[in-house]
């Protein structure tokens, strides 16, 4: 299984050449097979977002991320023990968010997507891929 950074389901839904050839591949092969997912919290932060005017969605996030379900994207929900892991992580930044998901990869045991590098630099046991690859 994989899970996509926040940005990187942006950049999937835009097409963006950001995301990288292989981590296009990766994503299609994945998808193909029903194992790409995100975290919950990841359509918070693209609601969020859409709501400073910082990204522009061609629709409600509401509706956007229903597409993006009924299109086969796995979302994973927070909860109280994925919360009390986010705040283990060890010498990982203190972004709230990047914590849920980080640790919603690797409570599935998943690969995170992702072009955030203090994410890819992590030396914890979070499984990452460069996006940007």
């Amino acid at each position: 299984m994989i899970v996509l950074d926040t940005h990187v389901l942006l950049w999937l839904d835009r097409e963006d050449l950001a995301l990288g050839p292989s981590s296009r591949e990766r994503i299609s092969t994945a998808w193909g097979k029903g194992l790409v997912a995100v975290c919950a919290i990841s359509f918070w932060e693209v609601a969020m977002l859409a709501a400073r005017g910082r990204v522009e969605l061609r629709q409600s996030p509401e509706s956007w991320r229903g597409d993006w379900l009924r299109a086969g994207l796995e979302e994973i929900a927070l909860d109280g023990a994925l919360a009390v892991a986010a705040a283990a992580l060890a010498e990982f930044h203190p972004d709230p968010a990047d914590r849920f998901i980080a640790a919603t990869a690797m409570g599935r045991a998943a690969t995170l997507i992702t072009a955030d590098q203090a994410m890819l630099r992590w030396p914890g046991p979070l499984r990452c891929s460069d996006a940007g690859k």
